[in-house]
């Protein structure tokens, strides 16, 4: 972490989520080396992200990489929310001599730090290499055609962002690697742990469940996995077992898909809001991501000490340690995931 005054911005509220909890930990350790707490610019600092209409982002990005867009749907909204979080974050940048910025929303802020006399400009890579979330994207569409792939469309923002960046923090090896295979300098890495919320921990042991429940964590997108977890889960006619979804769609069409797979098979649930208590009553926790730099979300089921089962493609992978109850699965591989949840409910893997 670098020391001197710093600002670290990111498009998520402070310790809200996955990204806000990495937002935490970032300003926490700044804090840690300098001896003063960072200063931060994100959602719930009172950043508002306007709507951006075509003309405005135009004017930021130039007219052709919006022309492929078409206004209102996802692509568009996620592409239209992270330039105006970053065009509104460059304009309220403070004096300080170090910028951390997140990926995909740092392009104008990373251009304005110079001028503004910042010493170190710094990117977080929350993902792997962009050219690797193409690809684990187009894997998981090709397979799981239920909503639109969005990430195409930030593809050269993110190179950009790449060039301009002194250092890039990465989270995981799995994120290390994927730049290193794309030619990055490994020398302009640095790698930044991250660890669940200390809240997130076992229960006292109680009554065995009347269930076996299949906890997932995080949003309901194609790229997470979702399609093929319900395939695999509604594959296996135990009428005890629950697969218990907590998060939230971001698409028309996954809506579509949940909420018909709710009304063919009653033991689909989705239950947004704290996981906490969900991990903490989970028989089973799986997160089948077709890319995920790092994930908390199974990091806080290890935490919790529920029995777990990741892809390959999870950058939080390399904290399961010998003698942990969880395994890690091929990416995209139903038949792996069916047979491991199978085997957990019955007791042949992950039990104690």
């Amino acid at each position: 972490m670098p020391s001197g005054r710093t600002v670290v911005t990111c498009p998520a509220p402070f310790g809200g989520g996955g990204l806000g909890r990495h937002l935490q930990e970032l300003v926490d350790a700044v804090g840690r080396r300098s001896g003063q707490r960072a200063a931060h610019i994100s959602e719930d600092a009172g950043l508002q992200i306007a709507r951006t209409n075509a003309r405005q982002l135009s004017a930021h990005i130039g007219a052709r990489a919006t022309a492929p867009l078409g206004r209102g749907s996802p692509a568009w909204r996620i592409f239209s929310a992270s330039v105006a979080f970053d065009a509104r974050a460059a304009e309220r940048l403070p004096s300080a001599e170090n910028l951390i910025a997140f990926n995909g929303t740092a392009l104008a802020q990373l251009r304005a730090a110079p001028g503004l006399g910042y010493r170190s400009r710094s990117l977080v890579a929350a993902n792997s290499h962009y050219r690797n979330v193409l690809r684990r994207h187009a894997l998981a569409h090709r397979q799981y055609p239920v909503e639109a792939p969005w990430p195409t469309h930030l593809l050269r923002r993110n190179l950009h962002e790449y060039a301009l960046a002194q250092r890039v923090l990465v989270a995981s090896r799995y994120i290390w690697e994927s730049f290193v295979a794309e030619g990055f300098p490994e020398e302009r890495l640095s790698r930044f742990p991250l660890t669940p919320d200390p809240r997130f921990e076992p229960r006292p042991a109680g009554l065995p469940a009347d269930t076996f429940d299949v906890v997932y964590v995080g949003s309901l997108t194609v790229h997470k996995g979702i399609p093929l977890l319900v395939e695999a889960f509604r594959s296996l006619a135990h009428e005890d077992m629950r697969l218990v979804l907590v998060g939230g769609w971001k698409s028309p069409g996954m809506r579509r898909f949940i909420q018909r797979t709710c009304a063919e098979d009653p033991r689909v649930q989705v239950r947004p809001g704290d996981p906490l208590e969900r991990l903490r009553a989970a028989a089973l926790c799986v997160h089948p991501a077709y890319e995920d730099g790092f994930a908390y979300a199974p990091a806080e089921a290890l935490a919790c000490g529920v029995p777990l089962l990741v892809s390959e493609d999870t950058g939080m992978k390399e904290l399961i340690g010998a003698g942990a109850r969880a395994l890690v699965l091929p990416t995209g591989d139903l038949a792996a995931l069916t047979d491991a949840i199978e085997a957990a409910y019955r007791r042949e893997i992950l039990s104690p």
